[in-house]
Parts: structure tokens; sequence; C-alpha cells
């Protein structure tokens, strides 16, 4: 039979401890000091089990009956409820901490991000933040406790991730205001703690006979076919790292010969097309034989559902005999900006096939159409100019090499 408030009242303590049941496992304990406590009894992994709901009449007869129908939803999709409630313990004595905002933090806003800087973000705050400031309670991190995380990173002699770190922290700290759990942001208080970048070029080949060694050694790979077709494409199409091993086929059409990259996966936030050579669609078609069944152009070795890993294609180059200082995988978009700019190509067509920002007020309204039929002419004559250098022949200028091919 059910409890009820007047059942409960009326238990009396006995020499030995004895339990009375309500429903659904739920019931209340009796001790013999006279102590009401309630408990849940279930069956999980096969196994019998019993956790504690809390004492009566603080918890009353109606708040057990309702934690218990919580538990019992766990139970069902196959956790055990008492991972549930330590869970719930622990956030609730960590409340506040730095570290339990900054998660929160990560988990409301991690999709509007890629995986690779999901992964960069919370690496960066496991690393260099969480041991420092992650234990304090947010309300008491002040400018000089974040001065302390981003000079001890200056000190390392790894001023860009300091950076990074810093802009990851006003971002947390403004998400701590905006939920009224801080009133001031202390970062901006720390503008100027850190000296500027000095800006890196990353190892780039650009001159032709280089390249057109590079292109033959890419062709004679003796590795994967997919990290072969991957290096090929990337002096074809000279995009970024990141958005060539996030390519997906769905993003891909063959016959108007395009790739239309969403803006989530571009680092400007602004969706791009990359007008596709007769090579690039070969190329694609040759790799298509072995991965267009799924979802990536170049998945990842150990899985068709990740992408290909962000060393793959440095791996590749290393293997080829190119060291850090002479090619990267940035390196081939220098590559095609220095050879395009030198060959006479429209400045404005070259920056927006690179998905360059707009610095220019006055065009800051993108359009990332822009140009596209000069930009489709430009990276046939790219292609075919490439072409020219593997063959090791004689160069023709790159604004002649279109005459025929677009015809």
């Amino acid at each position: 039979m059910p409890l009820t408030v007047k059942s409960i009242e009326s238990l009396k303590p006995k020499d030995k401890l004895y339990r009375v049941a309500d429903a659904h496992g739920l019931c209340i304990e009796i001790t013999p000091s006279g102590s009401k406590l309630w408990r849940l009894r279930y069956r999980c992994d096969g196994k019998a089990k019993m956790m504690a709901l809390g004492s009566w009449p603080d918890e009353s007869l109606q708040d057990a009956r309702v934690t218990c129908q919580e538990m019992k939803r766990h139970l069902r999709r196959g956790v055990d409820p008492a991972v549930i409630r330590k869970a719930q313990s622990a956030s609730s004595e960590g409340a506040g901490r730095f570290e339990v905002v900054a998660r929160e933090w990560f988990d409301r806003f991690r999709h509007k991000w890629s995986d690779e800087t999901a992964s960069r973000k919370i690496r960066r705050l496991d690393s260099h933040v969480f041991p420092l400031i992650g234990a304090i309670q947010i309300s008491e991190v002040d400018a000089p406790q974040v001065r302390r995380v981003l000079l001890r990173l200056d000190s390392l002699g790894i001023l860009h991730t300091g950076h990074r770190v810093k802009n990851i922290i006003s971002e947390i700290m403004r998400y701590a205001v905006a939920m009224g759990l801080i009133t001031h942001n202390p970062v901006p208080d720390l503008a100027g703690i850190l000296p500027p970048v000095q800006e890196q070029h990353r190892a780039s080949i650009t001159d032709p006979k280089g390249i057109g060694g590079l292109l033959r050694s890419i062709d004679e790979y003796q590795g994967s076919p997919v990290t072969r077709c991957a290096l090929k494409l990337a002096s074809l199409t000279f995009v970024r790292p990141g958005e060539l091993r996030h390519a997906e086929w769905s993003e891909i059409n063959l016959e108007a010969k395009e790739w239309r990259i969403p803006a989530e996966k571009m680092k400007m936030k602004r969706p791009h097309i990359v007008p596709l050579s007769h090579q690039s669609v070969e190329v694609l078609r040759e790799i298509g034989l072995v991965t267009g069944h799924g979802k990536y152009v170049f998945p990842s070795e150990r899985s068709s559902a990740r992408a290909m890993s962000n060393n793959t294609v440095l791996s590749a180059l290393r293997r080829m005999g190119y060291t850090k200082e002479e090619m990267s995988g940035h390196g081939f978009r220098s590559m095609a900006s220095t050879n395009l700019n030198e060959m006479g190509f429209n400045s404005d067509h070259i920056e927006r096939q690179l998905a360059h920002v707009e610095e220019n007020k006055v065009r800051a309204a993108y359009n990332y159409a822009e140009h596209l039929p000069e930009r489709k002419m430009m990276m046939q004559a790219w292609a075919n100019y490439l072409d020219s250098l593997k063959a090791g022949g004689k160069v023709i200028p790159l604004l002649a090499s279109i005459v025929g091919e677009e015809a």
C-alpha cells in the first residue's frame, strides 16, 4: 500500500533498521535512532542496487516520488541512476568554478565550430588554463590571475597560443557576464599585455623548376592513393588544409565543375566556390572510385566516418623528402598566389579565390560568386600551367595557356 504523510509520521524506530515500501522501488528507511531516510531500490546490469534520495521531512513524499521517477527514466535509457546522481552532486559542489563555467560555455557553443576548432579550444583550456585558474570561483578570477596565465605562455615561447588563450578566456568571461555570474570581464583590461605575434611565412616552393619537381614527386608518391590525390588537389585548388581535409562529396558537382564549401567550414565563416579545372575533375573521379561511397572525399585511414588527419599531407611531404623549411600544407596557397600574381592575373580574382577577407570597407558586402567566370578561367589556366611545369618542357605563358581550354 502506498505511503501517506500520516503513515510516515506514525512510523516508530525499532531495535533494528527496517524499511516500508511506497511504489516503483521507492521506500522509506527507519533507523534505530528514529531517522527516516528515502531509498530507491532497483536493478542495473543484473545487480540489485540501492541509492539514497534524501531524508524525511526535508525531502517530502511528493519530492521523493518525483526524484524516483526521474531516476527510473535514466534506468530505462540504460544509465545507472547512481552515476547520474554522483555527477549532479559533483556539479553542485563545483558550481561557479571557472572550469565548470568554461565547460558549460564550450558545450553551449560547440555546434558553431568545426571539430578541429573545438578540439583546439578545449585542448588549450585543458593544457594552459584549467591547471592555473580552473578551480577558482569565476567571480574571483581577476586581471592579475589571467595575466599570470598569459605571461606563462609568453615565457614558454608560445606567444601565438597566448593570444588564442586570451581570446578564449575573454569569450568565457563575456558568457559569464551574460549569465549574471559576474559583472565585469577583466580580459580587456589586459590589452597590450602580450607583444604582437611576428608574422611567419609558411614554407612554400614558388620557383617554377621547384614546383615541377614537387608535382612529379606527388605523382610518384608510393603511399596511400587517397593521400596522393589530396596532394594533387591541394596544388590545383590551393584551398586551406582544413578545407581540403573536410571536403565532402555532397559539396562537389563534377558536372558543373564546382566545389561549394559551406560557411561553417571556412576560416572567415563565408561560403566559398572553388571552380574545378579539367585536371581537378579527373583527380576527383579517380578518388571517387575509392571513397565515393562515403561522406568525405579524403577520409581518415582508420575510419571513413572521420576526415583525414591534419598531419597526413605534412607527413607525406616529409616522406617525399621536403623539410619543414621547404614546403608545408599551406605552402600550396603561397605557391599559387605568388605565381598567379607574377603571371599577370587580376589581384582581386586571386584574393577572392584564396578566400581572403576584403578589408576595403566600401566593398565589405561579400559576394562569394564575385568574379566567378574570371576565376574559372584562371583556375583552368593554373592547372594547365602546372601540367607544363610537371612535364619539364618549355613553360608557356600562363595567360596564353587558357587558349584552347575554354574555347
